[in-house]
């Protein structure tokens, strides 16, 4: 099954403990989870650790690991954590179970977008909304007398006064790790400049004007970010904010909560949230939108996958979200937006929108070869002209062999 259309509605385990004074149930069946390792998976899997007999795997390179993991029979994992960007793979594999009986039974503090829907089945409970936009040092835009920047020409403008001030190590942090996260950061940046990622025939957009602007754009970041941005992930980016290395970054709204975490945060308090930079005056902001939740797997027993949804539901619940208000910008009852969700919702509700990130096959494939082939172009291997086309043939390759053209 091709999934043409899906709308935007270190590892480290934890063991559950056998507390459960803030849970509202014993659970009595062994279960396991594998999801990001972002605080807001921190916080949701450690309430339903409070349950007994769970075990959260949490681990940035989930995406790689889930599909083999879940195609496993039994299942590895009862519990995914997914984003409309992951989830594509295990639903084309049919490794993960329709949610609508589970829903009716446990499912009632649920908000209607919460269900991810796939031909009309609920395939993934959202629990969060999440984007990248612009954090920056407010202290040192302010003591340089720099204007919140609005676009990418602005970023550049201040990433030049900020270099010459000398303030931080490197004006701008970027996720440009080879693989995965450079080809995010063009999944952003292109659909700034106006570009459409395919055709109506399912061949690639990319290889256009807007293409080559994107690629002049993120060329131009790298005379203001650490040399060794292509091992460049959120992590990284987010270590470097609280360890005063940078003053601005396009990163997750997920991360935000952790520059005020005073147990690791040098900057706390100074870390600011805005709208996603435009790419063009008067267009939409050059970003992507999200969404993150859980899926149950197919191959496990109804009493696993019964189990496995009760305890998920007790993870997304109103305590969690009033005791981690600040770590998410939650789908859940309960949540009051802070001062730390400004940029993401800045981002969400301009005016022309920046597009949900497009859950289908093509975009898997096409993700995987911009992945592969920007690095190329960053290092100077390649110039932009070759590197669209190669871009593009790498996809063609790929959609042929899947069956998408």
């Amino acid at each position: 099954m091709y999934l043409k259309k899906l709308a935007l509605a270190g590892a480290v385990s934890l063991l559950g403990t056998s507390a459960f004074a803030a849970c509202s149930y014993e659970n009595t069946v062994p279960l396991k989870s594998l999801t990001a390792g972002f605080e807001a998976w921190k916080a949701v899997t450690d309430a339903m650790a409070e349950c007994g007999n769970f075990q959260a795997e949490l681990d940035q390179e989930f995406r790689t690991k889930q599909p083999a993991a879940f195609e496993a029979n039994p299942s590895l994992y009862h519990i995914g954590g997914v984003s409309n960007g992951t989830i594509t793979p295990l639903l084309n594999a049919g490794t993960i179970r329709p949610l609508d009986d589970l829903v009716a039974k446990y499912g009632a503090n649920l908000q209607p977008n919460q269900l991810i829907k796939v031909d009309g089945k609920t395939m993934a409970i959202a629990m969060m909304v999440n984007t990248q936009h612009l954090m920056y040092r407010s202290d040192i835009l302010a003591d340089l007398g720099i204007d919140t920047p609005t676009s990418w020409d602005e970023v550049f403008a201040a990433a030049d006064v900020i270099a010459k001030a000398g303030v931080v190590d490197y004006p701008i942090g970027a996720t440009m790790k080879s693989g995965w996260n450079l080809a995010q950061e063009f999944v952003n940046m292109y659909p700034g400049f106006g570009g459409t990622f395919f055709n109506a025939d399912n061949t690639t957009a990319v290889n256009s004007e807007a293409g080559m602007n994107a690629l002049a754009t993120m060329q131009k970041t790298l005379a203001y970010t650490d040399p060794e941005v292509l091992v460049s992930d959120s992590t990284y980016v987010q270590q470097q904010f609280q360890q005063g290395k940078i003053a601005m970054a396009n990163l997750w709204a997920s991360r935000a909560g952790a520059m005020n975490d005073e147990s690791e945060s040098s900057v706390v308090g100074k870390v600011a949230m805005a709208g996603a930079p435009v790419a063009v005056e008067g267009g939409a902001p050059a970003t992507t939108l999200w969404w993150d939740g859980i899926v149950i797997a197919a191959n496990i027993t109804d009493e696993e996958a019964d189990a496995a949804f009760r305890l998920a539901m007790e993870g997304l619940d109103e305590d969690m979200v009033t005791a981690n208000n600040e770590a998410a910008i939650w789908l859940i009852n309960g949540y009051v937006p802070g001062d730390l969700a400004k940029g993401a919702i800045e981002t969400a509700t301009a005016s022309p929108s920046a597009p949900p990130y497009p859950s289908t096959t093509q975009m898997g494939l096409l993700h995987t070869a911009l992945g592969n082939e920007l690095p190329a172009f960053l290092t100077g291997e390649r110039d932009a002209a070759a590197t669209l086309q190669a871009i593009e043939e790498a996809y063609t390759t790929s959609a042929k062999e899947a069956g998408v053209l």
